[in-house]
């Protein structure tokens, strides 16, 4: 509310002097939009300057409001007319009637803008007076074409955060809302392309046709929009898939210390929905830019490239890059998804983009917390990975399954952002630097990793076929501690510790080559029945590729079956075992 001592400013710039009926009509217009209560006819100060910059017509300013009858506001009307009609435009549209009709209706107004002022600016943040009505999450536009959000409202002022620069930028520059909710472009163009956070390509590919605009906060849907989780979203990645299985809809963290294999097996799970018609959104919040480039190269040498989008804030970007940079990715998932297709999202990593979400914050002056983190930073990624589920028919039957990924410090899952993602998530694949420095790889640490959703997501060859696979591998990690300590081993023993370093090099995988569902139930169910016990530890990753081979050029009607109905019986558990001993004699003896 205003006191009723204080002016009430009023600004006329012109390019031609108005003469004093043109005045007239000027002040009786104010004088009926804003006498009121608080503001009467003295309280209200005219003045008026010349400005030839304008090129023609007059723009009034009325405390934080514009009226812009200038020529260039009459020339953005007529733009954004076309804009408008180009957005209409079909194969099927008779251009010339919709031109004449565009053309007859359109009619130029005033301007009508509601404009404030910086007060402050510096490190990615500008504070503004003179937008008491703006939202939380509103677009506004600074004088030089920059964009910023608003973030923070208070109560004589608005805080926003900026997508670019704030050089040009300076205390007093004027601020304009445009009424809009942060959004991105969204469709088909973008896949196989790469895009900031602001949905603008940046691979020189040049400009990209969007199909809509959403906006990057949306709300999570509802539980009764839901499915349960039943389709597996397969990895490729034998220990995954076996152990703990991922299915469509769900929300499976990937964590571990620093060089340990995250990203990797993210890139695999994305190369492994080749043919499979499964969309794949990457998100690279604060990684360098040469990273990025070199995945994106590994994605398009492997043909993955065609049906993946790849949004990244590099290290280089301001915070509020990063910080929208997730949120814009989902964004762009949730339009497939609304379609009814199945979408695979990685968020590489949010350890990084709670980083940049605490900058922000300490730079707002909110009051920091544990770790120095907001107050609100459990929010901050639960909003996030909630928009990822599988819809129910009636809501399309679509899906976002997401791999959130976060960088633990030498190993502490219990720390303050690990824990808030592990309790949002449906499960974790734990990597282990000790493992990985092994040569075990994926170095996935079967004791702490875990699938909520479980045998759901498998399929019935692939839940008979991996059997008690962690089991066994739990007591192997168990017994060979123990038997570090003594020479002397009974045979069940020798025999438990062989086969556990048989599983231990079949879930060795190398990098872009992820297994079929079919070569993994072949690969399990001839480890299960100890074919492979006799063969050198060394040569059993040969062992397997020729063994994979062999079955699919003697029993192709056998993988076929697997593959396509995804069933397994005793029938052909008996067919595999055979088919393998059989091999292994041809082996033993080359």
């Amino acid at each position: 509310m205003r006191k009723k001592n204080k002016k009430f400013e009023c600004l006329l710039r012109y390019v031609t002097e108005p003469t004093p009926a043109q005045l007239d009509k000027i002040k009786s217009f104010v004088y009926g939009k804003y006498v009121n209560d608080d503001i009467t006819e003295d309280m209200i100060s005219f003045s008026a300057v010349e400005d030839k910059s304008l090129g023609g017509g007059f723009i009034l300013t009325c405390g934080n409001e514009t009226y812009n009858w200038s020529t260039e506001g009459r020339s953005r009307q007529f733009a954004e007319a076309v804009d408008r009609l180009k957005k209409n435009i079909s194969a099927d549209t008779d251009i010339i009637s919709m031109l004449r009709t565009t053309v007859e209706e359109f009619e130029l107004t005033a301007a009508h803008r509601h404009v404030g002022t910086v007060s402050y600016v510096g490190d990615g943040i500008a504070t503004i007076v003179g937008l008491p009505h703006a939202a939380y999450g509103e677009i506004l536009i600074f004088e030089c074409g920059i964009k910023g959000m608003v973030q923070d409202i208070r109560h004589d002022e608005i805080a926003a955060i900026l997508f670019g620069s704030d050089r040009e930028i300076r205390v007093g520059s004027h601020v304009t809302r445009t009424v809009m909710t942060a959004g991105v472009p969204v469709g088909e163009g973008f896949l196989g392309r790469v895009v900031n956070s602001l949905g603008e390509p940046i691979d020189g590919l040049g400009r990209i046709e969007d199909d809509d605009y959403r906006p990057i906060e949306n709300a999570a849907p509802s539980i009764v929009d839901r499915k349960s989780v039943d389709t597996p979203m397969e990895t490729g990645i034998l220990a995954i898939d076996s152990m703990f299985p991922i299915g469509r809809g769900q929300r499976e963290l990937i964590i571990g210390d620093r060089q340990t294999g995250k990203t990797s097996i993210a890139t695999d799970t994305i190369i492994n929905q080749k043919g499979k018609g499964v969309i794949c959104v990457y998100v690279a919040i604060g990684q360098k830019a040469s990273t990025v480039a070199k995945l994106v190269n590994n994605l398009k040498k492997a043909g993955a490239l065609d049906y993946t989008i790849v949004v990244t804030a590099s290290a280089s970007e301001p915070a509020p890059l990063q910080y929208i940079a997730p949120y814009a990715g989902c964004a762009m998932a949730e339009y497939f998804m609304a379609q009814g297709k199945d979408v695979l999202i990685v968020y590489d990593d949010l350890s990084k983009h709670a980083v940049a979400y605490r900058a922000l914050s300490l730079l707002l002056e909110r009051p920091p917390g544990r770790e120095a983190y907001p107050g609100d930073v459990f929010y901050l990624h639960s909003r996030l990975l909630e928009r990822s589920a599988r819809l129910n028919a009636e809501c399309g039957g679509g899906s976002i399954t997401a791999l959130p990924i976060i960088e633990t410090q030498a190993g502490d899952v219990s720390a303050y952002i690990p824990t808030n993602v592990i309790s949002i998530t449906d499960g974790q694949i734990y990597l282990e630097s000790t493992l990985f420095n092994l040569g075990v790889r994926p170095a996935v640490n079967v004791g702490l990793s875990v699938s909520r959703v479980g045998g759901a997501a498998q399929t019935k060859a692939m839940k008979k076929s991996a059997g008690s696979i962690r089991i066994d591998l739990a007591q192997f990690r168990e017994m060979e501690v123990f038997t570090q300590f003594s020479s002397d081993l009974d045979a069940a023993t020798k025999a438990q510790l062989c086969h556990g370093n048989v599983l231990m090099e079949l879930l060795k995988q190398p990098l872009g080559k992820p297994l079929s569902m079919e070569e993994q139930v072949i690969t399990l169910c001839a480890a299960n029945a100890r074919v492979m016990e006799n063969i050198p530890t060394d040569k059993i990753k040969d062992f397997q590729g020729k063994l994979l081979e062999y079955i699919e050029r003697e029993n192709p009607g056998l993988v076929n079956m697997i593959k396509t109905t995804g069933n397994f019986d005793d029938d052909m558990r008996e067919q595999i075992i055979k088919a393998s001993k059989d091999f292994l004699a041809e082996y033993e003896m080359q």
